[in-house]
């Protein structure tokens, strides 16, 4: 039996919520067989990360080499990397083996407004591995870095895609959150603009839900969905996990990825 097959190239979460974990989840539950290469290890559980050992580029560039050689990936998901050397590995190796349906999750600026990576590290996030991706999933605070512009409403989030596209010639997801208009997110393509609209779920625990978000994207690019249609798959699929109210830890807890196994709504 043949199936889809999806990468995930991210940091481990020791407490599954969010990173390699979360992703693994996601594409298992959303129909596809998932691999990884991890980026990182990271101690951390809900109310924080404790401590973190990064991948060597030499041991992440064997990572890919194994699953690029053997199973081929039909989709991949790119969540944080913070060392512009692991950077220029991963979007070596993507050209190397023309990898496709590359779904970028651009973490270096939390919604909060701190800044995740280093500075050198954005510049070659931006200059070598966005232009290789089919979609990038932007929050507010990224959005804004990667346009050059401010975005406080709407039509901001239009015009900042559309820049976004135009600078780096990928679709653009631009997530609104709670920020802008609750849980509505827009997606460019480069020729429309399609607006996501998402009902506001009140759950704190939130953990992950950037991972969880373009893995179930990838996993629909994967099976051969439309970028629009593996969009709104996976919006459905996050909300359905965020309302199932799972409530874990002492912090910011994790969602249910796999709450449609316990006879929850089908999410497809």
């Amino acid at each position: 039996m043949k199936k889809n097959t999806a990468l995930t190239i991210a940091g481990s979460d020791s407490c599954g919520g969010a990173g390699i974990q979360a992703d693994i989840k996601t594409m298992t539950v959303n129909g596809v067989y998932a691999m990884s290469a991890i980026t990182a290890l990271t101690a951390q559980n809900t109310t924080g990360v404790s401590d973190i050992l990064e991948a060597t580029p030499e041991f992440l560039a064997a990572q890919l080499d194994a699953v690029f050689t053997d199973i081929y990936p039909d989709a991949i998901k790119i969540g944080m990397v913070s060392s512009r050397d692991l950077i220029k590995i991963i979007a070596e190796k993507l050209r190397q083996y023309e990898a496709k349906n590359i779904v970028l999750d651009p973490v270096m600026v939390a919604t909060s407004g701190s800044k995740l990576i280093s500075d050198d590290a954005v510049e070659t996030l931006c200059d070598d591995l966005i232009p290789l991706a089919a979609v990038i999933t932007p929050n507010i605070p990224e959005a804004e870095v990667l346009s050059g512009m401010t975005i406080e409403t709407d039509g901001d989030m239009e015009k900042a895609a559309a820049a976004i596209y135009e600078k780096y010639g990928c679709s653009v997801l631009c997530k609104g959150g709670h920020q802008i208009s609750d849980a509505n997110d827009l997606l460019f393509d480069g020729q429309s603009s399609k607006w996501f609209y998402g009902k506001r779920i009140d759950n704190a625990n939130t953990h992950g839900t950037g991972c969880t978000l373009s893995s179930a994207i990838a996993s629909g690019l994967a099976k051969g969905l439309p970028l629009e249609e593996a969009v709104k798959e996976a919006k459905v699929y996050i909300s359905g996990a965020l309302s199932a109210m799972l409530d874990l830890g002492q912090g910011c807890g994790p969602m249910d990825h796999a709450y449609v196994l316990k006879g929850g709504d089908d999410h497809e």
